[in-house]
């Protein structure tokens, strides 16, 4: 099968790479707006060509939409102008807006939304990963919207990558993931800049920063071009997120302030109950 994926960073090339380790793809086309990524593509063998996406479209018999969301949004619509047969997929972290641009196109039944669950603070093609999804979830939206050679074409791949599938309506996905992905971005990226401000000495961060702090403010390293979008996109659902997070803070703070021993200690107890959910 000839695949091409537009957008070989992260997530693009981690899927080219197990698609290609598979035997999925005997033949994959990179399309990517950075001319270097496509040469680095090239050059890690992520990739057997580059080209425009129309001709590489025109190709192929899987397209994989793997660029930032806004610029997902406003490319599917042409991708779904140039199929035929051919199903293309996404992968980006908001759902809602992208179905809703191709809700009236007369090929939306080629197209099925997806989310696989996992990624990195890295970008570009050499932050790619072999043996990515093993193990993880992806979310398939809005099947019904799909035709069901496309739906099954996808769930087969996904599967053969090692994933086990969730299934949600967009808007759904939106609201979960604004709970368990998109506040962590926030609060990694808030700390950061938090002891960036307060922390003038930056040895004194490289030395004494922990392993507890370290994994926290990971995510700070993520990719604005990514984030941004995605914070733009969701924004309703993480502001509600937030304002529950905000809140819980100014209890930590209450405790401190008035010196609350107690119910510092319940609040952390209660915290404790994540572990029923992730041992």
């Amino acid at each position: 099968m000839t695949i091409t994926i537009i957008g070989t960073g992260l997530i693009g090339g981690s899927m080219a790479l197990a698609l290609r380790d598979l035997g999925i793809a005997s033949h994959i086309i990179g399309v990517d707006h950075t001319p270097a990524h496509c040469e680095k593509a090239l050059a890690l063998g992520i990739v057997d060509e580059t080209a425009g996406w129309e001709a590489a479209v025109d190709r192929s018999s899987l397209v994989i939409l793997a660029t930032p969301i806004n610029a997902a949004e406003a490319l599917l619509p042409m991708i779904l102008d140039r199929v035929d047969r051919q199903v293309v997929l996404d992968v980006g972290s908001t759902k809602k807006v992208i179905c809703d641009a191709v809700a009236d196109h007369p090929r939306r039944s080629r197209f099925v939304a997806t989310h696989p669950m996992w990624g990195t603070e890295y970008s570009g093609p050499e932050a790619a990963v072999r043996g990515a999804f093993v193990n993880k979830a992806t979310v398939i939206c809005s099947r019904n919207d799909s035709d069901a050679d496309a739906v099954e074409m996808v769930e087969s791949i996904y599967r053969q990558l090692g994933m086990h599938l969730v299934y949600m309506d967009a808007t759904e996905h939106d609201l979960h993931v604004a709970y368990v992905s998109h506040i962590s971005h926030i609060t990694s990226f808030a700390l950061a800049n938090t002891v960036l401000e307060k922390e003038r000495e930056e040895d004194a961060i490289f030395e004494l920063a922990s392993g507890g702090f370290e994994s926290t403010v990971r995510l700070a390293k993520s990719n604005p071009a990514m984030w941004v979008p995605i914070f733009m996109q969701n924004r309703e659902n993480i502001l509600d997120v937030l304002n529950e997070h905000i809140a819980q803070l100014r209890k930590f703070k209450a405790c401190l302030e008035k010196e609350n021993e107690a119910y510092l200690q319940e609040l952390i107890e209660k915290a404790n109950g994540i572990r029923r959910i992730l041992k």
